[in-house]
């Protein structure tokens, strides 16, 4: 692994917070730093994946350590019942193979967040939007093959909590494989970080709309820094808070899955969402003006459609009581928040849902990628 790191619920938890207070200090402190971090990661993650993805082929093949098999093996799961669909409380393991791209495929609708801070949006944001899934799609696929060909002992990588630094480094050698790691994590950071500067200015939209509780506070603009700084510390308070709860499951409560039950939480509250927004959207689209920059034309009702079954699928899957009950108890709970929030709205301050919400008075300028 990277600089000898040992995956422990503690570690991954100690490591986790001190990187949301790094992007949270940069965020606070430099709109510019935080775009030229997002700006640069674009070259990292072709240089990083496009080129690890290469490597890993090339050097696999010079060194005779691909295995074809491996790319239809099962791996250490029993081929009996592999493709079985499951049961109602229950999920077969080939169906759970999709969650692979639910969780790395998620968040595009960062650029469409950040629009009030973009340039030229109408065109940039949808652009950033479908050109990030598509890569994300193409490249992660040839990520994921060339993974698989050069993985050697599936058994002791399945034993292993750091498997892709693994591989990458028994087939390029631990100093061409750290650098590569290098360059992968930078732009995991940044995507982290654009991740968190879309949840601070949601918090700063919605306060400055008069939707959010605290509205007063986190509307503000700090005049020295330029950014939202209430909203930032709240923002970046919630996530080490919520990060708290899942890391003490495995360290208080000796659960084996913590990392699992944050990502399936972390994937299955944007699939509500998605869902919820998709069905928002076919009842209300021809209610809405016309689409400036961009529009699906004739492709708006089969992509509606497509979206729909792929979210309720990706539902589904989250069905497995044994693996996603926590995951389930933490969105529910969020979303019961929200709704109870959204209700008091409703009948104490119903203008404030009904005015258009407000442009201008952004905090910064962030740049916008796929």
């Amino acid at each position: 692994s990277l600089f000898n790191y040992a995956e422990t619920n503690q570690n991954a938890w100690l490591v986790t917070g001190i990187v949301i207070i790094i992007q949270m200090m940069l965020i606070i402190f430099s709109t510019l730093w935080s775009t030229r971090i997002n700006s640069a990661a674009v070259g990292t993650e072709i240089i990083g994946i496009v080129g690890l993805t290469l490597l890993l082929v090339i050097v696999g093949a010079a060194r005779s350590l691909l295995n074809v098999n491996h790319l239809f093996s099962t791996g250490v799961v029993p081929s009996a019942g592999y493709f079985n669909l499951g049961t109602l409380t229950s999920t077969g393991p080939f169906m759970l193979s999709f969650l692979l791209g639910a969780f790395t495929i998620v968040g595009f609708e960062a650029a469409a967040n950040l629009a009030e801070e973009t340039k030229e949006a109408h065109s940039v944001v949808p652009f950033a939007m479908w050109s990030s899934v598509v890569l994300s799609g193409v490249v992660g696929f040839a990520f994921l093959v060339a993974l698989n060909l050069a993985s050697g002992d599936i058994k002791a990588l399945s034993a292993s909590s750091t498997p892709v630094a693994n591989i990458v480094t028994q087939t390029l050698g631990i100093v061409v494989g750290d650098i590569f790691l290098v360059l992968v994590t930078f732009s995991i950071f940044a995507c982290g970080l654009v991740i968190f500067i879309t949840a601070t200015r949601l918090v700063w939209a919605m306060s400055r709309d008069e939707r959010f509780p605290g509205y007063q506070l986190f509307r503000q603009v700090n005049v020295r820094t330029r950014t939202p700084l209430a909203a930032t510390l709240f923002a970046g308070l919630l996530i080490e808070v919520v990060l708290a709860v899942f890391a003490g499951l495995g360290i208080f409560a000796n659960q084996t899955s913590p990392l699992n039950y944050l990502f399936s939480a972390a994937t299955l509250l944007p699939a509500i969402i998605y869902l919820a927004t998709v069905i928002l959207y076919a009842s209300a689209r021809h209610k809405l003006p016309p689409a400036r920059g961009f529009s699906l034309g004739a492709f708006e009702v089969p992509i509606i459609i497509l979206a729909l079954v792929w979210l309720l699928f990706e539902l589904a899957i989250f069905r497995d009581t044994l693996l996603f009950a926590e995951p389930w108890i933490y969105s529910l709970i969020m979303f019961g928040l929200g709704l109870i929030y959204f209700v008091w709205l409703l009948v104490t301050r119903p203008n404030v849902l009904s005015t258009p919400p407000q442009e201008g008075g952004e905090p910064g300028t962030v740049g916008t990628r796929g």
